[in-house]
């Protein structure tokens, strides 16, 4: 009888510890968080047809993505036809995700004004509406100090035929586009408006910022 009970206290005291040591790994996986890379940045640009921009935008290297959406405007959700009527307020734009690394915001705005014409009123081109117009959407007084100091400075230099009429706007809001707008020239290159419109401002693009562009893309 007594070995049986020295036993079951032996065991009881084998259980108690091994319970002690499982507990105890359970807490050491509460200490684990994941790190956030404080690189990678969003932009948000409104520069006629995000058709355009988002081909542009794909080229650069640091950039992991562009979306084409719709900001700026006073209802929710927009649809592509809702938009096109140029009733919302909302204007046509691209959502830029990159890595600060390897290309800055800087850059990102110098690529925005050389591939548009910012001097002209809600319109690019052959599109015209508020819907297309010139649109910094700005997330931050960064951002928007920065985009300031470039118009002032492209002003000043006269860089253009006419003063910049892009807008400096705080971000509101943010719709994507409808999936068929996404990617739209790299799935379409042999659609009319891509061939006339788009592969010479990519061509145009290409040849005089060869310093920015991604060996990937």
């Amino acid at each position: 009888m007594i070995k049986l009970l020295k036993y079951l206290v032996g065991l009881f005291i084998l259980l108690f510890i091994w319970s002690c040591k499982a507990q105890s790994k359970k807490i050491e996986t509460k200490t684990y968080s994941m790190e956030v890379d404080s690189s990678l940045k969003t932009a948000i640009f409104g520069g006629g047809c995000f058709w355009c921009t988002e081909a542009v935008f794909l080229r650069l290297k640091g950039v992991i993505s562009v979306e084409s959406g719709y900001s700026g405007g006073d209802i929710d959700n927009p649809t592509y036809r809702q938009v096109s009527n140029g009733n919302t307020g909302h204007a046509e734009v691209i959502k830029i995700n990159y890595s600060s690394d390897s290309i800055s915001y800087k850059e990102l705005l110098k690529v925005f004004f050389y591939t548009h014409d910012p001097t002209t009123l809600n319109r690019q081109g052959a599109d015209e509406g508020t819907q297309y117009r010139s649109v910094i959407f700005t997330q931050n007084e960064e951002e928007k100090r920065a985009s300031i100091e470039m118009i002032n400075a492209l002003n000043t230099e006269k860089v253009f035929s006419g003063p910049i009429v892009t807008q400096v706007e705080d971000l509101k809001n943010y719709y994507p586009a409808e999936d068929y707008h996404q990617n739209y020239y790299n799935n379409h290159p042999e659609q009319g408006y891509c061939r006339v419109v788009i592969t010479p401002k990519i061509e145009k693009f290409e040849k005089n910022f060869t310093s920015l562009l991604s060996k990937d893309k």
